[in-house]
């Protein structure tokens, strides 16, 4: 079960995000606590997100070293976030998180501008820095929160450093590999992480991340535009009805 699940988190993680709607409630299933199902699935994420990276760079889709400088940022800020306490009621956070992440996947569907034939990268100079200090402070979100923070890298990378969606989803797994090592490295410091049901599904991720980044890449970002109404549309109403 844990592979099979993970396979299909793999390719939801790769093309959108939200994956973890599925392996959490499937670790938890098995009977895990749940902050040591968290734990545990930052193991799929790491392993998931480098075979993604590898994907893509096989079929030549590279970010290097943009998404490392993005990876450090993320991996400090969430180091921080880690720490933090944030007075502020859980309910009211979901749901104005949800209707934030259908106005802005929306602009990216919806704006005609988003055709990467019409666009030019912004990856160095101002724009640079801009993204060092925006991923340091998405770090800091996901440390503490961590809900729907795939959604927020790609909406970030693609209106702010105007990549294509292949190309912001590349960046997205090289970077989240790096951030989701720091991550893991913390629950495995305080005994919350079960090595073995991880791996297993890891191990359908892996699968899962490397054939959806090969194949993505084919498709374009058509198919990506798709998986991410479909996957921010499910999250948002989790987010909206369920605790």
């Amino acid at each position: 079960m844990l592979i099979a699940v993970g396979f299909f988190a793999g390719i939801i993680n790769t093309l959108a995000g939200g994956g973890s709607l599925f392996t959490l409630p499937a670790l938890i299933f098995l009977g895990l606590p749940p902050n040591v199902a968290n734990g545990t699935n930052r193991i799929m994420i790491v392993i998931q997100s480098f075979f993604g990276t590898l994907g893509y760079r096989t079929k030549g889709v590279n970010t290097f070293p943009f998404s490392l400088y993005l990876g450090i940022a993320a991996l400090i800020g969430a180091f921080i976030g880690a720490q933090i306490a944030v007075d502020i009621d859980a309910k009211l956070f979901k749901r104005i998180l949800a209707i934030i992440m259908i106005i802005v996947v929306s602009i990216i569907v919806l704006n005609p501008k988003s055709n990467p034939l019409d666009r030019v990268e912004r990856l160095t100079g101002k724009y640079l820095i801009f993204a060092i200090i925006g991923f340091f402070i998405i770090g800091i979100y996901g440390g503490f929160i961590n809900a729907g923070v795939g959604f927020v890298i790609m909406i970030f990378l693609n209106q702010v450093n105007r990549m294509s969606l292949v190309r912001t989803n590349a960046t997205k797994v090289a970077l989240v590999t790096i951030y989701s090592l720091g991550a893991l490295a913390l629950f495995a410091y305080y005994g919350k992480v079960d090595w073995a049901k991880g791996l297993w599904m890891a191990l359908g991720t892996s699968f899962g991340a490397w054939w959806t980044s090969r194949w993505s890449v084919t498709k374009g970002d058509r198919i990506i535009k798709i998986a991410m109404v479909i996957m921010v549309t499910v999250m948002a109403i989790k987010l909206w009805l369920f605790d």
